[in-house]
């Protein structure tokens, strides 16, 4: 038997496949790199955007295609954020299953994953530290489709990263999908605190990220964080450990205060300027790398030239830019009308992108 597996997404999916993949192969499957060749294709999917939904429908339909092609049978077997969003999501649910009635929808905890068994791609160890999310940001769909924020155990991620260094890897990415929060469901005292507008519980990422820093990796990093868990506490670390990646990706997502609280971000253009001149003052060399949506319901012309001045005043180094997809099941979807043209958010988009990835 032979399988086939195609990623979508994030830096976690890319890890997930590369657990699925060894699964499959201590299973007694063999990997293809040609789709038309394998008993088996993994789908591992991603849904943070309807184009990306999207893409893997119409893989789907390739498979059929080629099913009726060459008269064999490819099982197909959907996993990651798409199959953890229509478990919780009975309106997707119906409408999928009566499309692909065929297809298998599988759970990434239902594959034998995390089992003594490194993740470990283009040299770089990869180790994610949590999974799911408690933010609930109107426009996104990863607590539906990752579900709660549940972290790993401290001890765990320090032998994944003991394991890494015994084998000669030099570089190691820690991932989350708010990375910066991670431990707050093992503290246990559940001391809260204030910051950024969001109530929070003390995280034990400084600590994690202060110890693996010290096994002998020559490079460490860490994605994604979120600016109300970037602590001081975090931030000396980061400042103290010459081999944390001066790259920090801080998402700010938008650039006024009346669409960050429709997003439900928590914090102000304010808040997140100073949050950016302390890393600046702590840290030498930093830059600062962010993720902003254009066209969010409501974001006027002049909404929107007040963002290009806050974004150009911040001086981002890089910046992922999406254009805002509305998403079924999300408060964003339930509770703003996605008023803003295709045209102008791609207009938006273009000018974004000149002003700073240029």
């Amino acid at each position: 038997m032979k399988f086939y597996i195609k990623t979508f997404g994030c830096v976690q999916n890319q890890a997930d496949s590369d657990q699925i993949r060894q699964s499959l192969k201590l299973a007694g499957y063999k990997q293809t790199d040609k789709i038309d060749k394998a008993n088996v294709v993994v789908i591992n999917s991603c849904v943070v955007r309807e184009s990306a939904e999207n893409r893997v429908y119409g893989l789907i339909e390739n498979i059929k295609e080629l099913n009726k092609k060459n008269k064999k049978k490819i099982d197909i077997v959907v996993t990651g954020c798409l199959a953890g969003w229509i478990k919780q999501n009975n309106i997707k649910k119906r409408d999928v299953m009566a499309n692909y009635s065929w297809v298998k929808f599988k759970q990434i905890e239902d594959f034998d994953i995390w089992r003594d068994k490194l993740s470990i791609i283009n040299n770089k160890l990869i180790v994610p530290i949590s999974f799911g999310c408690n933010n609930f940001c109107s426009y996104c769909v990863v607590p539906f489709s990752r579900g709660r924020e549940v972290s790993r155990k401290f001890e765990d991620i320090v032998q994944d990263c003991k394991k890494g260094v015994e084998q000669g890897i030099k570089e190691v990415l820690l991932v989350g999908q708010n990375v910066n929060s991670y431990g707050a469901d093992l503290v246990g005292e559940k001391q809260s605190f204030k910051t950024m507008g969001k109530n929070r519980i003390f995280s034990l990422f400084p600590e994690i990220l202060a110890k693996v820093a010290m096994m002998g990796f020559e490079k460490v990093s860490f994605i994604s964080s979120n600016p109300w868990d970037f602590t001081d506490e975090l931030i000396e670390v980061i400042a103290s450990n010459k081999n944390i990646d001066r790259l920090i990706h801080l998402p700010v997502q938008a650039g006024d205060d009346l669409i960050l609280k429709k997003m439900n971000r928590g914090y102000t253009t304010k808040e997140y300027e100073k949050l950016v001149g302390r890393l600046r003052q702590k840290i030498k060399g930093v830059k600062i790398s962010t993720d902003i949506i254009v066209g969010f319901p409501g974001e006027t012309d002049e909404i929107f030239e007040k963002s290009f001045q806050f974004y150009k005043k911040i001086g981002f180094d890089i910046a992922y830019l999406n254009k805002y997809s509305q998403r079924n099941g999300t408060v964003a979807a339930k509770l703003y009308k996605d008023d803003i043209p295709q045209r102008i958010k791609k207009e938006r988009w273009l000018r974004l992108e000149k002003l700073i990835n240029k």
